[in-house]
């Protein structure tokens, strides 16, 4: 029963107050655009009913600022289970400080807090709480759920490396807060009469550290009755109040009286103890709860509001503003701010604290595609912070990281940095040593890292037969081909736009055709090719993984961002190019499993979707939808775009069809929803589809605007019939990042059945290297 239904109602107006709620929450479309606040649009929930077999998503919800050091999240999962957090879980473990990029990558500077009653209990499995979506609540900047068994109320609010607790407790005279810091080595230590305690974790997953330690700095609000150390399963001695173990923790008790609250203000570094305090005092300062939750809110608004979209359903909105949400974490800073105001940052290749900014926790194999093309769209700012990041990589470990979690990961496959530093300079990102980066890219393209992930593995043999060969025990090499040829690409355009001299950059042109040596004419796809110059076989184009990465030839084919008309070329022609792109949906979702042994999440994503060998839920195939526009026919783009973002998006627990990856998956999505999509980083150009909502208003860091007007959109209404650019008609199948920048009116006439004569001519296809070459 809601009790306003007593309030006597005086007018339409009232009614309006009254109903509105319900509307939204059934997705009724007739007050949709009047929501405001898009931080509370946001479910952080998406993507969390995941597992191993089966990824919609992979994600935890991230209590957070944007791109802050330090991520909250309830952890369900056991210690060390990268699935810190599953929807269909029963029982809460603790609250944990993650760092964690996605759940096969782990985590690293991680520790928990958890509230129990009754007992002192702290293992995890004995202080673990039942709990209820239905007393959850999840929000970017508060997370708030009832503790059954302890009968308490936790509360969660962050800044970018502190947080506040606030905890409700029930009337007993047993109430405690545990504090664990997880194994593989931690230090704890309880200070009563400052209500505080201290410690640090050094718990990591990939990669190998020296001095890496996530110092902690917690303060409780009450005094302590009970205090106690414990390692492992076991108490320490009861005056032991410092302790250093593999596994040491802490957990202190007082009594309570029924809703008396009991807040803790926390903070972590990874340079020093001193540090955690400085961030606890710098960033939460004197503020109450209620005031870090509001700022926590306010930051998320500002952030999110920067794309305004307006004319979409309630559900519409709430998937967009959560992928946007999603896309606004990774890479996190791995950078703090010391005493003397300067910006510094621990080191995951020395060890040492050294000046400048870091970042941390984002693959590039995923991100190089959409993400990073967004942040140089809509929050440059940032990213130039991440390029002068790279630079101190580049300094400090002699190679640009392709996985950094928090320093060099060995996995994955490409030397996609190329395409990082080059798309940030081409969309005119300035203001850092960019000649450094183009030496890192020189660097990392002529030369076998330590680990496989960094530089290119493999490049003695790329560099001299033009293709990794498939019989050289180098796993997945035509998928290392096909990206080197694109990172070859990138480097390219970087030493034109550095003016770099001519026999340079026109090695790194040529090396970026090399993607033809492995199209086989035969099947018409990329294949594996031999040391001696012969395809591999035998040949399953639906094999995953062996010459590939996560994917099969049908997916990778479509690799070659930079040169469509050359692929094209190779195919045989337009229609024989678009004949290819339909098959990939007209296909049975059949598989070759044999590489791996076992169906792997990627491929039982790809086969339960209904969409052939569209494989959305993994990376290589994403921009494939937008290649209609490189052969003439745009309005299959924006078909399979609009079934895309209807079929496979949802706000839900459920909502992704794959792993999100940091961002990626979600980017996807809005720059699909805007009505475009940068099918080629590095180049000046949007591939166009055709926009979600009715109008979306894009708030450019320069102070310009552009403004996507499409009225007649609709559910059937899903295709351009004609369009125009700052009021005069536009055939081009692209925009210009450059033109955007300078504020655009882009007015689409949406209609329900396709324009078939518009976008045909090939003066309005997209870039490709072997038509505009040097232009």
């Amino acid at each position: 029963m809601l009790p306003y239904f007593n309030t006597t109602i005086h007018s339409i107006s009232n009614m309006k107050k009254l109903f509105l709620p319900l509307l939204l929450l059934a997705g009724i479309n007739t007050f949709a655009q009047q929501v405001t606040d898009p931080a509370d649009l946001v479910n952080p929930l998406m993507g969390s009913q995941s597992k191993v077999d089966l990824s919609n998503g992979n994600t935890y919800p991230a209590i957070a600022l944007p791109w802050g050091m330090n991520t909250w999240s309830p952890q369900t999962g056991v210690m060390g289970d990268g699935w810190m957090y599953t929807y269909d879980a029963d029982k809460i473990r603790g609250f944990k400080q993650t760092h964690q990029p996605s759940p096969w990558m782990n985590d690293y500077g991680q520790f928990a807090i958890m509230a129990v009653t009754g007992k002192a209990k702290f293992t995890q499995d004995d202080r673990a709480s039942w709990f209820s979506h239905k007393a959850e609540i999840s929000k970017p900047y508060y997370y708030s759920v009832y503790l059954a068994d302890a009968d308490v109320t936790t509360e969660i609010t962050p800044t970018e490396r502190a947080a506040q607790f606030r905890f409700t407790f029930p009337k007993t005279d047993s109430s405690f807060i545990v504090v664990d810091p997880f194994n593989k080595g931690s230090y704890i230590k309880i200070l009563p009469k400052e209500q505080k305690i201290i410690g640090y974790t050094t718990r990591y997953s990939r990669g190998k550290y020296t001095n890496f330690k996530n110092y902690f700095v917690i303060y409780i609000d009450k005094p302590f009755t009970y205090k106690r150390t414990w390692h492992g399963k076991t108490f320490a001695g009861a005056d032991t109040l410092e302790l250093q173990n593999d596994h040491a923790g802490a957990i202190i008790g007082f009594k309570t009286i029924k809703g008396e609250q009991v807040h803790l203000r926390v903070a972590s570094s990874f340079i020093s103890a001193d540090q955690a305090e400085l961030n606890l005092q710098r960033e939460l300062g004197h503020d109450s709860f209620d005031v870090t939750k509001q700022k926590a809110h306010d930051t998320w608004t500002k952030t999110l509001s920067r794309i305004n979209v307006q004319g979409g359903t309630i559900d519409q909105m709430r998937t967009f503003y959560s992928c946007l949400y999603r896309m606004l974490f990774f890479p996190n800073k791995l950078y703090e701010v010391n005493a003397k105001n300067e910006i510094v940052h621990w080191s995951p290749y020395n060890g040492k604290t050294l000046p400048g900014y870091m970042f941390a926790g984002t693959g590039f194999w995923d991100t190089f595609r959409a993400l990073y093309p967004f942040l140089n769209l809509m929050y440059p700012s940032i990213n130039k912070e991440m390029q002068e990041g790279l630079i101190n990589d580049y300094k400090e470990g002699g190679w640009l990281p392709e996985w950094s979690s928090p320093g060099y990961s060995d996995i994955m496959v490409g030397n996609n940095s190329a395409s990082v530093v080059s798309d940030a300079y081409a969309k005119g990102l300035r203001g850092y040593d960019i000649n450094k980066l183009y030496e890192a890219l020189l660097h990392g393209a002529n030369n076998e890292g330590p680990i496989s992930a960094v530089g290119r593995y493999g490049v003695k043999y790329y560099n001299k037969l033009g293709y990794v060969p498939y019989d050289v025990k180098i796993d997945e090499n035509a998928a290392r081909t096909i990206e080197y040829a694109y990172d070859d690409f990138a480097i390219y355009q970087l030493g034109k736009a550095l003016h770099r001299p001519k026999e340079e950059t026109d090695l790194y042109k040529n090396r970026s055709l090399n993607y033809k040596n492995l199209f086989d004419p035969q099947t018409g796809l990329m294949r594996g090719k031999n040391k001696d110059g012969s395809f591999q076989t035998p040949f399953n184009p639906l094999k995953w993984g062996d010459a590939f990465t996560e994917g099969n030839s049908w997916h990778y084919s479509w690799g070659v961002m930079h040169d469509m008309n050359g692929l094209i070329k190779l195919m045989g022609g337009k229609q024989n190019f678009v004949n290819k792109l339909d098959s990939v949906f007209l296909l049975p979702p059949t598989f070759d499993d044999s590489y791996y042994g076992q169906v792997i999440h990627e491929i039982r994503e790809m086969q339960i979707m209904n969409m052939g060998q569209y494989a959305h839920g993994n990376q290589p195939i994403q921009h494939m939808i937008y290649l209609y526009n490189y052969a003439g026919q745009p309005w299959k783009t924006q078909y399979w775009a609009r079934e895309v973002m209807n079929r496979l998006y949802k706000a839900t627990p459920d909502g992704y069809c794959g792993d999100e990856d940091n961002g990626q998956t979600s980017a996807w999505y809005v720059f699909s929803a805007l009505g475009f999509y940068p099918v080629c980083p590095a180049v000046d150009q949007y591939v166009l589809g055709a926009p979600l909502f009715k109008k979306v208003t894009l708030k450019l860091e320069n102070g310009k605007t552009v403004v996507i007007n499409a009225p007649a959109n609709s559910a059937t209404n899903k295709y351009v019939n004609t369009m125009q650019y700052n009021g005069k008609p536009y055939d081009l199948n692209w925009v210009s990042h450059s033109g955007l920048m300078q504020g655009a009116t882009i007015n689409f006439n949406m209609t329900a059945q396709p324009n078939k004569s518009r976008g045909t001519k090939e003066t309005s296809f997209p870039y490709s290297l072997s038509v505009q070459g040097d232009k």
